[in-house]
């Protein structure tokens, strides 16, 4: 298991890119049913507030440093440098490994037209990956029927990993709830699924490495997403002074 370096209340998983490749897939391979969180700003703030969610993370087998800011924070307790661990990265990367492992891979979560999307990038660049399955649920809570009858799927097409897209927090507590149900390596990836279908792009490296990913994705929803990127971000900054203050 990688190690874990404490960022405000959670604890974020450390290591290379690589190193977080490989032993996800491990833990697809093993089929104990574990999961996998990617953990921005906006998790990591959610988690200091509500007891609730912060023990989802603690009970996650990884949680990678998704956000920058987390990253570096990260990196900078453990005196070691850490790379950005990005869902949006994983999810490729993930992807063309299981290819030439022979892994298998299952989608669930947001729409027909994005999953049909994924598929066809997916059948066209990794010709070899063994895609099990795609599952599109209801944007609504389910029926204890739904649910008993998705999971079944799930596990019926036995996939190694199960990406899921859900929205945060809806996503993460989502695997925690169905760990020891699911016989896969479930990993929350919310907005990848958008970049990898083609329907969203990326900023540029240089762009993402100056942390302006959060500030382009605020631009695409002002609405939607104004209240946790400037309210939280700001959040975040503020507890990481106070908690450095008080520890000087």
């Amino acid at each position: 298991m990688l190690a874990k370096q404490l960022v405000l209340d959670s604890g974020i998983s450390t290591g290379s890119f690589e190193d977080f490749v490989d032993k996800i897939l491990q833990l697809g391979a093993a089929r104990n049913s574990a999961y996998v969180c990617c953990a921005n700003v906006h998790m990591v703030v959610e988690a200091h507030r509500d007891v609730s969610f912060r023990q989802v993370l603690d009970e996650a087998n990884l949680v990678t440093p998704d956000g920058g800011p987390v990253a570096s924070v990260a990196g900078w307790l453990s005196g070691q440098p850490q790379e950005r661990v990005a869902g949006m990265d994983l999810l490729p990367a993930l992807l063309a490994e299981a290819a030439r492992r022979g892994q298998s891979v299952y989608f669930y979560g947001t729409t027909d037209e994005v999953l049909q999307a994924i598929v066809d990038r997916a059948k066209r660049e990794l010709p070899t990956l063994r895609l099990v399955g795609t599952c599109a649920p209801p944007f609504r809570a389910l029926t204890p029927e739904e649910e008993e009858e998705h999971v079944a799927a799930i596990n019926a097409a036995d996939p190694d990993l199960l990406f899921v897209a859900l929205g945060c927090p809806r996503q993460e507590r989502w695997m925690a709830a169905h760990r020891g149900k699911v016989k896969a390596c479930m990993l929350g990836v919310g907005q990848a699924f958008l970049v990898y279908a083609g329907l969203e792009q990326r900023l540029p490296l240089w762009a993402r490495r100056l942390w302006l990913e959060w500030a382009y994705r605020l631009w695409l929803e002002p609405r939607r997403l104004w209240r946790r990127y400037l309210i939280t971000n700001s959040r975040f900054l503020y507890l990481m002074a106070r908690r450095t203050l008080a520890g000087t």
